[in-house]
């Protein structure tokens, strides 16, 4: 199995690259959100899911680890496919698309081309506890690991924000510049609040 590609972006729309890598182009699915994230890069290194069938050698690409990870999640469920979970990942931000999950939000996910009542329900069943549990690791792994982002997060609920909402803009900034004071994370995150 290939777990990533590196290359030059040769081409690229909004539901696909086509990356060069030793002079063979590769083509790539990509979700909006990966698209968002790579769309003025020369250089990029993808995170892939391939998926072999007996008429077709797919690629899909994604510029987080953690989205490779809720696409491979989606495609456990029964009845939905390779492109109908990109298309969920082109519609909604992993992390909108797994709190919708968590919290049983059939309608945000019906708002999804191609999903309706019954797919979003079982979506929802088949998931929640799953996302539940590993959004519940992953809080125990980065508040051990980023103690400036837990210090900003606790002011930021403090003052009364949104805690998903901090969640979002903390690892948004992080990810800008990740040698923030606490201080200046706060300020930045306050701008954007």
């Amino acid at each position: 199995m290939l777990e990533y590609i590196k290359g030059n972006i040769q081409e690229i729309t909004p539901a696909y690259t086509v990356i060069e890598n030793n002079k063979i182009g590769y083509f790539v699915n990509i979700s909006l959100h990966t698209y968002s994230q790579i769309s003025e890069m020369k250089e990029v290194s993808l995170i892939v899911h391939e998926i072999i069938r007996e008429d077709a050698y797919l690629l899909y690409g994604f510029a987080e680890r953690n989205e490779r990870e809720l696409f491979r999640q989606l495609l456990s469920v029964s009845g939905v496919g390779a492109n109908t979970a990109c298309m969920m990942l082109s519609s909604l931000s992993p992390s909108e698309l797994t709190n919708a999950i968590i919290n049983g939000e059939v309608n945000t996910l019906k708002s999804v081309k191609g999903i309706g009542a019954k797919s979003a329900q079982r979506i929802i069943v088949d998931l929640k506890d799953k996302l539940s549990k590993e959004e519940t690791m992953g809080e125990i792994i980065s508040t051990r690991d980023n103690t400036i982002k837990d210090e900003a997060f606790s002011a930021l609920v403090t003052l009364g924000f949104n805690k998903r909402k901090v969640e979002q803009v903390l690892d948004k900034l992080l990810a800008k510049s990740s040698d923030l004071k606490v201080e200046d994370l706060i300020k930045r995150a306050l701008q954007e609040l």
